[in-house]
Order: C-alpha cells, then structure tokens, then sequence
C-alpha cells in the first residue's frame, strides 16, 4: 500500500442519488424504510433459524449465513448514503473508502459462492435423498460456509489492492453512492488497463466457476423432478428450490451486469441503478421470497413470534 500513501488525493466525494432537495428528503424516508424492514426481516429469519430446531439442517443452516451477508450488504454502503441525503455530506475519507470497497466486495463474492453451495445442497436433497444427511455432514457444512467466506475475503484482497496501488491525483468524485471498483478505478491517473484485465479475469472465473455449479446442480435437479411419478413430488420439490432459484437470478444478474464488463461499457447512472437492486433491495426480498414460498420458515417465524 506504499504507492497509495503516495497519492495527493486524501479524501473522496460520493455522487448522491439525487442533489434536489425536495427528492433527497423522500429519498431518505423511502431508503431509511427499506433498510430497516431489511434489518427486520433478515434478523427474525435469523433468530428463527438459530433457535427453532426444526431448520436445524444443512439447508437453514446456509440460509442463516445468507440472512447474515444480506444484513451486513446494506450495512456497509446504506448508512453513509442516509447521511449523505440527509444532511448533504458526501466526503468519505481515502481510508474510508478502502475499508468500504474492501467489505463490500467481500460480502458480494461469499455470497455468490454461498449461493452456489445452497444450490449443490438440493441437488443433494433432490437427487440423492436417502443420502442427504450423511453426505451433507456437520463437518462438510462447516467446511462449505467457512470455504465461502474465506474465498470472499481473498478475493476482495485482490481486488482492493489493484485498485487503491494505484495513484489518485486530482478528480475524487466518485460516480456512485459508495466506494465500487469501476468509479474508483475511473479516477486514478495511473495506467489501469493491467488492473482492469486483472480484475475482469478474477471476476470472470469465479463468477463463472459459482455460476456453472449453479447451473449444474439445477439441469440435474430438473432432470430429477420431471422423472418423478407423483404430481405431489415434483410440486414439493419445485416449492424447495423455487425460493433460492429466485434468489440466484436476482443476484447472478445484477452482480454479472456490474463486474464481469469491461470498464468501458460504465455508465454511472445505470451502474447506480443495478447495484441498488443487489445491495439494497436483493437482501429485502432473500427473507420475504424464503419467508412466502417455505412452509417451515413460516410456521418457524410463527412459532418465533408466538414465544416472543
């Protein structure tokens, strides 16, 4: 990090969603309302997944670690865009905005890899029933969630030294409402075409490596389904995975359209738009899309709120 200490640029400002004053007010109350129904929703599916022993399984088991990255996603970026839209201040500091690219992209990468790993655990379900829990270890789980989230942390490493190695000289205005890759990127007087081949080839193969084993796990789950005899099977098994399927096209595709681009098709009012659907409204629908279409999530929140 030496070459970064070099840089004459201390500080950076982020671009709001909207400078108008009489939008930034709305803006606010709308944001502050989803955060917290956000917050909510995830921390019940949580405290209901960690105490009810019912979920006590492999699937709930993944489904907390999500409910756990969809609270911290928001978290890392929503807090300072309040204060931002609140009271006008959009300075984060050079250090700052390290800390914040570097938590982000660590949260963002285990997720994706989480989700991959969800979805080999109902292939398992699926696919090899009678053998689930016995291939579906403690250990093996232990081993999948730690996996997931040691693989965020060394990816983000990456990425966040290619970016602040870098030399910022005079623009600091960052084309988003939190510190990302390609706006900050954008602003370095250093040569980046090296960074940015870098960054799209790391990005690229374990976005695709997750992706296949995602795909993979589910032309597999289909082939099992439709070879069920009973209607009521293949509707019980389509209800399993139809939550988390619709978890992982909301994610794989806004988070694809983001990373896996060269940095020359950046556009910050698009870019601004994508990555609120995957940081701030993705980890309000994890919870309600497990909630709504899970009969034991729901009689386990019920269950929750009875005792509570």
């Amino acid at each position: 990090m030496q070459r970064a200490n070099l840089s004459s640029v201390s500080e950076f400002v982020l671009v709001g969603l909207s400078d108008a004053p009489q939008l930034r007010l709305l803006l606010f109350v709308l944001v502050l309302t989803i955060y917290l129904a956000t917050m909510a929703g995830n921390i019940t599916l949580l405290v209901a997944v960690s105490t009810d022993t019912h979920l006590h399984n492999p699937m709930y088991f993944f489904l907390g670690n999500l409910s756990l990255l969809d609270i911290l996603c928001p978290t890392i970026t929503v807090p300072k865009m309040l204060g931002a839209l609140l009271f006008g201040n959009k300075v984060i500091s050079f250090t700052g905005c390290l800390i914040q690219l570097f938590s982000f992209i660590d949260v963002v990468g285990t997720e994706i890899f989480l989700l991959a790993v969800m979805a080999y655990d109902r292939y398992v379900a699926i696919c090899h029933p009678l053998q689930y829990l016995n291939i579906m270890s403690i250990r093996l789980c232990a081993l999948l969630a730690i996996g997931t989230w040691l693989v965020g942390f060394f990816n983000s490493i990456l990425h966040t030294s290619l970016v602040f190695t870098l030399l910022f000289c005079d623009s600091n205005q960052v084309e988003q409402y939190y510190c990302d890759i390609p706006p900050v990127l954008g602003l370095s007087c250093s040569p980046t075409r090296s960074r940015e081949l870098v960054t799209l080839v790391v990005a690229g193969v374990l976005g695709s490596a997750a992706f296949v084993l995602t795909l993979g796990s589910y032309f597999y789950i289909f082939l099992a389904i439709l070879a069920m005899s009973s209607s009521q099977s293949r509707h019980k098994a389509f209800s399993t995975c139809g939550s988390h399927l619709t978890v992982v096209c909301l994610f794989y595709g806004t988070t694809i359209c983001t990373y896996v681009r060269p940095s020359s098709t950046y556009s910050p009012h698009r870019d601004r738009i994508v990555s609120m659907l995957y940081g701030i409204l993705t980890p309000l629908l994890n919870p309600l899309i497990y909630s709504l279409r899970n009969r034991e999530v729901k009689c386990a929140l019920r269950r929750a709120i009875s005792r509570v």
